[in-house]
């Protein structure tokens, strides 16, 4: 009897930080190395994606950088969105390379429809990065994506838990960290993941 084909399961990862030593990306580097087995962390930077302008897009259409994370995401099964928490909301670089990839209107559904959505995040304070992720909802609500909201995941004090280079230390971060990513992968293998 052949052997039944195992499909991977691929997130696309997207950190709202553009420095690399931020906890953010620590948190997004430490995520892509704790992928259960069967699926995996496809991790695009934003740092190349241009402030978004009308007038540049309708002279030059979509950037380069934005098109390869839109092509990624429409392709993925879920997307994984790695958020600082600046003045108690999101933070605007990523919120603009998300106004970039719905662009044009047109062509937003075949990147965010139905696309199952997790946040997780880390700052200094003790509520982690509770305020951003809330700040994100309406954006995933207006592109018709589906959150995940069965595990949170809110990485607070990050001073204490990240060194110098923004690398993960804490073991117990790890193994939350770890265990998100597992149910998170399990709903998206159940069919379970994000609310219609």
């Amino acid at each position: 009897m052949p052997e039944r084909e195992t499909l991977m399961t691929t997130i696309v990862g997207l950190g709202g930080s553009l420095r690399r030593a931020s906890f953010n990306a620590g948190l997004l580097r430490a995520a892509a190395g704790l992928m259960p087995q069967g699926a995996t962390l496809d991790v695009h930077r934003i740092g190349g994606v241009p402030l978004y302008d009308g007038d540049v897009e309708e002279r030059d259409g979509i950037p380069p950088a934005v098109a390869a994370i839109k092509d990624a995401l429409a392709a993925a099964d879920a997307l994984l969105i790695v958020t600082p928490e600046y003045n108690n909301g999101l933070p605007g670089v990523l919120k603009n390379a998300i106004d970039w990839m719905s662009r044009p209107t047109a062509d937003a559904a075949r990147v965010f429809a139905g696309k199952p959505v997790a946040v997780i995040g880390a700052s200094l304070g003790g509520f982690g990065t509770l305020l951003a992720q809330e700040a994100w909802l309406p954006v995933f609500r207006y592109l018709k994506m589906r959150p995940w909201f069965d595990e949170a995941l809110l990485v607070s004090k990050a001073g204490a838990k990240f060194d110098t280079a923004g690398d993960l230390t804490d073991a117990e971060t790890r193994d939350k960290l770890r265990g998100f990513l597992a149910k998170f992968v399990a709903a998206l293998a159940d069919g379970a993941a994000g609310e219609d």
